[in-house]
């Protein structure tokens, strides 16, 4: 089953990135789980970006859940572009959405998904809410 992006939503990001030949698996392609990956390479090199922290005393984001539709098979050798976008913006919360595409095909979808997320003080373990500095960037 496909997804749609919601109407409302940003494009924070792209990211090119290579596949790697041990990304494959015994079937020839990529493994699924590395979908999985990409998408978080490409989700934390944009918090980074914003100002996001690994300081784990403090406060940031989680992945509450995720998901991916895999509707191509990809295959080394080749470079994909991880697109993200954000929408819905809550209190603590916010979705991201991701497309993968090859940089050799452009406009065809390999893969699409995301995530929910959650920000969160680390130390307490439980939702916070979202800093105004960060929230601005989802708006």
């Amino acid at each position: 089953m496909r997804f749609e992006l919601p109407a409302e939503k940003k494009l924070v990001h792209e990211l090119v990135m290579p596949l790697r030949w041990g990304d494959m698996d015994a079937m020839g392609h990529i493994n699924n789980t590395l979908y999985f990956r990409y998408m978080e390479v490409c989700r934390l090199d944009w918090i980074f970006a914003q100002g996001g922290s690994t300081d784990l005393s403090g406060q940031g984001p989680i992945i509450i859940n995720a998901f991916c539709n895999f509707l191509r098979q990809l295959a080394f050798p080749g470079d994909i572009r991880v697109t993200m976008f954000v929408a819905n913006p809550g209190r603590s919360s916010f979705e991201t959405y991701h497309t993968i595409e090859r940089t050799d095909e452009p406009g065809v979808v390999y893969a699409e998904g995301g995530a929910r997320t959650v920000w969160t003080d680390y130390a307490a373990k439980k939702s916070a809410p979202m800093p105004d500095w960060f929230r601005a960037k989802l708006a």
